[in-house]
């Protein structure tokens, strides 16, 4: 159904290759895994297949993509798009309408299908997909997984024979992770084709039927899945994979263990809402010592974000105090103390290449040249140095706003999902400089639904529901356990 014969693909004229002699078939049916390091060209595949390339990114290619025996090049894009569906790691980049129901049938608008066709689809799409209860909300309302629905469904009213997926998963909580896992499954019993690209692997592992794993722009390695699942744990490690049964995993971070510390940052009373809705955080209290890796964890809409955004300054509170070494400090000071990296790494690059970015706003520190050597060498940055951030892999724009982070060195580091679009080894690479930057007497909150990160950095979990703290407890082997309920795992 599917070919890629010979290809090779650059982005620009002399630069590397993205993608070298490239050969692949795909059946009809068939669940595909393409998984690698962040940068192996997983995300060009995809671009690939659904005719984004040669279509919308310039570049030098090579070879030919096949779709039903028709190469892509002859193709105009909405006669792809009628046999290949695409969704995003981020929804918000496929949106055209402010609604639900008017994006979900956009999409057949846009093939100019009948109207009386087009409600038939809309009605099976809803029915199929089970999200009625999303039907006429505002789309700027929809958590991130109410989001990845409705960007799949919009998909699914076309009826593609084909769906590719680039880390749908990434910013998604357990529990939205596992309604996706779902709509997978009814994609694949339906017949369709599926083809995702994603770190996250232990949600599919019933699913794939085959794995192509990447590295350098290469493929380096098929799997089925019975081969790949029985892979050891230290090859799938050096691979730079992610772990396929999480519930196994023990605490990494050493046998000490946490405990509490003379309060640094205090938070009494926390309360804030938007206008016209029910309170987003609800008397939050808290006390934090110097050293605390404190993991931020809760489902999509829980008032994690919020919290954050509120304890560096960039919101203000409407009610409560929040005191640094026992002075209450109002936002604009907050600022001053604390840095918050997005979830977006996109918000924050501004400048024309990697070692600016490291070194804006920093020029008056002290041996400033070696800490950015140092800090890019660390999370593995420094054959980027040159680099336009634009034009750097999800994973590797990451690992940009990590290390801007680290080189600021304020007494609060604050984390926003910092491990989504990152393979296994710079996670680790961002858990070690995460707890480097804990001893050296910071506190850092991480916002995430990355299990397997939490058990390689936190010393405690901050559990938020419904804008309150229902779980508060420091990560040790005793612990382990409420943990994994909290994620779904026991």
């Amino acid at each position: 159904m599917i070919e890629i014969k010979n290809v090779s693909f650059s982005y620009n004229e002399g630069q590397t290759e993205s993608l070298s002699d490239i050969n692949l078939q795909v059946q009809k049916g068939e669940f595909i895994l393409l998984c690698g390091r962040s940068g192996c060209g997983k995300t060009t595949v995809t671009r690939l297949l659904n005719g984004l390339i040669p279509h919308f990114y310039d570049g030098s290619l090579k070879g030919t993509v096949f779709i039903e025996g028709k190469s892509i090049s002859d193709m105009k894009l909405h006669q792809i798009a009628k046999r290949v569906g695409s969704v995003f790691q981020d929804p918000r980049s496929q949106f055209f309408t402010v609604d639900t129901t008017s994006e979900i049938a956009f999409s057949c608008e846009n093939m100019g299908i009948e109207r009386p066709e087009m409600i038939a689809r809309l009605n099976s799409t809803i029915a199929a997909m089970k999200i009625e209860q999303l039907l006429a909300r505002s789309i700027f309302k929809l958590s991130s997984g109410e989001k990845q629905k409705i960007a799949i469904a919009s998909v699914h009213a076309v009826g593609p024979a084909v769906y590719v997926l680039d880390e749908p998963s990434a910013n998604l909580d357990h529990q939205a992770t596992e309604e996706l896992r779902k709509i997978l499954c009814l994609l694949k019993a339906k017949g369709h084709t599926v083809i995702i690209a994603e770190h996250r692997l232990y949600y599919l592992k019933d699913l794939i039927d085959r794995v192509i794993y990447m590295d350098g722009g290469r493929i380096a390695a098929e799997y089925d899945r019975q081969s790949f699942l029985s892979i050891l744990d230290i090859e799938r490690s050096n691979k730079g994979l992610r772990c396929v049964y999480p519930e196994t995993l023990s605490l990494q971070r050493g046998s000490s263990e946490m405990q509490a510390q003379e309060a640094f940052l205090e938070l009494d009373g926390l309360c804030f809402g938007y206008e016209g809705s029910l309170p987003v955080l609800d008397r939050l209290c808290l006390k934090a010592g110097k050293g605390e890796i404190i993991g931020v964890t809760g489902l999509n809409g829980a008032g994690k974000s919020t919290f954050a955004k509120i304890l560096c300054g960039l919101v203000h509170e409407q009610k409560g105090k929040v005191k640094i070494n026992s002075l209450q400090i109002k936002a604009g000071e907050r600022l001053k103390k604390a840095y918050f990296v997005m979830q977006d790494a996109d918000y924050q690059l501004f400048t024309e290449s990697v070692g600016e970015e490291l070194r804006l706003g920093n020029e008056a520190m002290l041996l400033l040249a070696e800490k950015v050597a140092e800090t890019m060498e660390t999370l593995g940055l420094a054959a980027f140095k040159e680099r336009h951030p634009a034009s750097l892999s999800g994973g590797q724009k990451q690992r940009v706003t990590i290390a801007v982070a680290m080189i600021k060195g304020s007494d609060i580091l604050i984390f926003d999902e910092p491990t989504s679009g990152l393979d296994a080894e710079n996670m680790r690479r961002v858990a070690s400089l995460t707890r480097k930057v804990s001893e050296e007497g910071k506190i850092v909150f991480v916002i995430t639904h990355d299990y397997e990160f939490i058990v390689h950095t936190c010393t405690r979990i901050l559990h938020l529901e419904a804008g309150r703290i229902r779980d508060d407890f420091f990560l040790n082997d005793s612990s382990l356990e409420q943990l994994k309920k909290l994620f779904m795992l026991t």
